[in-house]
Parts: C-alpha cells; structure tokens; sequence
C-alpha cells in the first residue's frame, strides 16, 4: 500500500539544511496496523506526513497503491488526501462545532456529497465510535477519550483507505487507551483500512500493530514484525524501548542477576507453549534446580506470550536447555 523509496527530508534552519529523516527505503503492507516508534524527535512524525504529503520529500519517492504521489498536481493532491484520514495527539476539533459538524466537516469541505449522504454517513460514523447519543454535544462537554473517538469518527468521513494516527493515545489515561487502540483494531480488521500509528511507547505497538519500526535520529534502526522485535530486541534503542514498557530498570536488573547463582537464560514462549508445566518437566528431567529472577506473561495482539529469566543450579545443564529448545522455547543465555 505504502512504498517509502530513498525518501528523505530535511528542514533548512539559519541557511542550512538540517536532516530530520535521511534516505529511508519501507514498505507498508495492504491492510496492517504499521507502528512507528521513537522518541520524540527521531523523524517519525516527519516520516508519517511525507505520506500524505504534509512535507514533501527532499529526495526519493513515496507511492501509495502504485502511484507515485510526489508528482501529484493540486486537484490530484486533494483527491489523494480525502484517501488518507488523519488522527493527531490533541484531537484537534473544532470547538464551535457540534460533534456532528466536526464529523461532517471534512464531508463538507470536499463538496462532492449532498446533504443526505453527509446525514446518514455522520449517524453511521457516530454509532460505529460509539457516540450517537453524544451528538449534539460540543468538544468542551466531552472527556478526552471521547473527543479521540470524534476525531476517529472525523477521520474516517471520506471513506480513507489509509489512517494515520500521531500519537492517538499519548494524551489518555491507560484505561481510556485500551478502548481506542481496541476501537482502531476493530476498524482494522472491519474495514480493512491500512494503519500508520506513530507512538513513543512499545506497549501501545504490542497490543495493536502487526509490524513495527524503531526510529532514532532520523533513521529506521530496526523493524520487522512485531513480535520479533518486541521479544528479541537487537538495536540498544529498541532494548530500551522494551525495557521501558516492562517497567524494568536495568541497573536494578543487573544487580539482582549478579546476586544470582549458576547459569541464567532468558526463555521465551509464544503460542499455547505460554500455559504448558514445561519448567517442572524440564527440572524432573534434567536434575536441575531454578529460580525465577524475573518474568512477564502477556499478549501481543492476540498471541500469548512469555518471558522468563532463571537461574540453574546442579544437574545436567545441557540437557536442560536442549529440553527447553526442542519444546519451541527460544532460549537466551545471560551468563
């Protein structure tokens, strides 16, 4: 859907050219949730607006379904982008407008929809966030969830192929993030819309994107799929970015595994290999004492998964981990 080739983009400051994304090369799959994480800073939001040509590239191509859209003229431009809905960080509604009228806004605004079809497709939009009864409202009288929820609404008006979300959730609290980053599933696999979610925290990218690129400085350091990234980290700021949302700090992790004893593995379990009594087996076996030092059982979207770190005392350590690995368990050694 998305084909980012040797893009790249820089801002001219005091009569240089400062790079804020230097030649990147992606693709975006038809119909995935793509996250993009960094911290703030690192290019994502620049690369994301290249998308829909908010910032036109210094060099290099972006195509979309095919088409190169760097070479669009205005009338094609505009069509383009009624194609590409956008959800930003602090909602960004009209506050002398109705939820309504926000919704109805970009319907207007494009002048190709009557009257009927702007009515009927607000109330569609307003019972698919679960809003009909908040229509009449204005944004002062919502809270911030629902204001979110109005600018999803907003965003899908024209029928948008592609959703681009700048940091959706960075200005809700946990529970309200749940319920959107859901709701942004749900039309995911519902309307088969392809997905671009900027965000500064990994959690946000494990519960709802089926791929994902680390940033840092302007450059994708790592991407691949979610999973794959998120439980086997390679970059040190895709590290940090895990330990981040595990709430783990790694001078206290260190610590504790200098106190440790014997051998320490990392294990990692995906699929229904997360519910199976595999360490009892794997003691009974081996011979082999552990402790567990650490450990996280969790989803990403909706795959379980595992991780635990151990200390092995005693027994046949070898036969231990070759136990653990023909049972699927991806095992790390620590030390």
């Amino acid at each position: 859907m998305i084909e980012f080739d040797q893009v790249q983009k820089s801002f001219q400051v005091a009569g240089q050219a400062i790079p804020a994304l230097h030649a990147t090369s992606m693709t975006i799959e038809t119909g995935e949730v793509f996250g993009i994480v960094g911290h703030s800073g690192a290019g994502k939001s620049t690369l994301v607006r290249l998308i829909n040509l908010l910032e036109r590239p210094t060099a290099g191509r972006v195509l979309v379904d095919g088409e190169d859209v760097t070479g669009y003229g205005a009338a094609e431009l505009r069509a383009f982008r009624r194609k590409v809905g956008m959800i930003f960080q602090h909602f960004n509604l009209l506050s002398s407008r109705t939820v309504r009228d926000n919704i109805a806004f970009p319907m207007k605004l494009a002048g190709i929809y009557s009257r009927s079809q702007v009515h009927s497709r607000v109330e569609e939009l307003l019972a698919r966030v679960g809003l009909t009864a908040h229509g009449d409202k204005y944004p002062s009288q919502l809270s911030g969830g629902q204001k979110q929820r109005v600018g999803i609404a907003r965003a899908l008006a024209c029928g948008p192929t592609i959703l681009l979300c700048d940091e959706a959730t960075s200005a809700l609290d946990p529970q309200t993030t749940r319920s959107v980053l859901q709701l942004l599933a749900d039309i995911n696999r519902e309307l088969g819309l392809t997905i671009v979610l900027i965000t500064h925290e990994m959690d946000v990218v494990r519960r709802v994107c089926d791929r994902v690129a680390v940033m840092d400085a302007g450059r994708v350091v790592e991407s691949g799929p979610v999973a794959d990234v998120f439980l086997h980290p390679e970059h040190p700021t895709t590290r940090d970015f895990v330990f981040e949302s595990e709430n783990v700090d790694r001078d206290d992790m260190q610590q504790d595994l200098s106190l440790a004893q014997g051998r320490i593995l990392r294990l990692t379990f995906r699929g229904e290999a997360t519910y199976q009594p595999l360490l009892g087996h794997v003691a009974r076996q081996s011979g082999v004492d552990f402790s567990i030092l650490s450990g996280r059982i969790d989803h990403i979207k909706d795959t379980p998964y595992g991780q635990l770190t151990l200390s092995l005392v005693g027994g046949n350590l070898d036969q231990a981990m070759a136990e653990l690995e023909s049972a699927d368990v991806h095992v790390e050694v620590v030390r």
